[in-house]
């Protein structure tokens, strides 16, 4: 086991808030409930969380649990309007195509967000684990981890890595930095790739061809 090294909580924090306030500029179609509700469900414990400013080994497992459960919210809250942006498009006649694509857009940058927070917090039992040196078997092969004279002796995956292997999964629907190794892995990698494909086959697709 490696040397202690404790991740800093602000990358994944700052990407919770940019969910919001991609949420936050839905039109109110793609929106359920008072648009003030998701804000205020990340918000409250959100404070808390960054009072403590990295993951260390010794963490509660409360604040995985209140963490694990913000990315819920966030992912459910995202899959519905990906659901209420195709029933709209599908069931009513839409003239303005560029408001669609605004709409697609934000759904599809908050998908790969959401993702990036879901691998961070899955590979090997988190970074707090991580951060402790775990012998935990890894759920994601980095290329650093394959060829390791091509990164520094002490590497190993942060947040930004996450979002990147998030970010390619989305636009390729298949995995093109990281490979995923467990079931786990490869569920949330499928279930990225069905949202990026609905909507951008979809909904943006059919966006383009309805501009004026």
């Amino acid at each position: 086991m490696t040397e202690a090294r404790p991740e800093p909580r602000w990358p994944a924090s700052l990407a919770l808030l940019v969910c919001v306030g991609l949420y936050i500029v839905l039109p109110n179609r793609l929106v359920v409930g008072p648009r003030w509700l998701l804000p205020l469900l990340i918000a409250l414990p959100l404070v808390p969380l960054s009072a403590t400013k990295h993951r260390h080994p010794n963490e509660s497992p409360r604040i995985r649990i209140l963490t694990i459960t913000l990315i819920a919210i966030i992912s459910v809250a995202n899959v519905t309007s990906m659901a209420l942006l195709v029933h709209h498009l599908l069931n009513t006649r839409v003239s303005q195509g560029r408001n669609l694509i605004y709409s697609a857009v934000s759904v599809w940058l908050t998908n790969v967000i959401v993702y990036g927070l879901w691998l961070w917090e899955m590979d090997r039992g988190g970074p707090h684990r991580r951060a402790g040196g775990s012998d935990i078997m890894p759920d994601l092969q980095f290329p650093q981890m394959e060829n390791p004279q091509l990164a520094p002796a002490d590497w190993r995956p942060r947040f930004v890595d996450y979002l990147y292997t998030s970010f390619a999964n989305g636009t390729s629907f298949a995995p093109a930095d990281a490979m995923p190794l467990t079931l786990k892995a490869k569920a949330l990698f499928t279930a990225e790739s069905i949202v990026s494909l609905v909507t951008i086959a979809v909904v943006a697709a059919r966006a383009v061809n309805i501009l004026k």
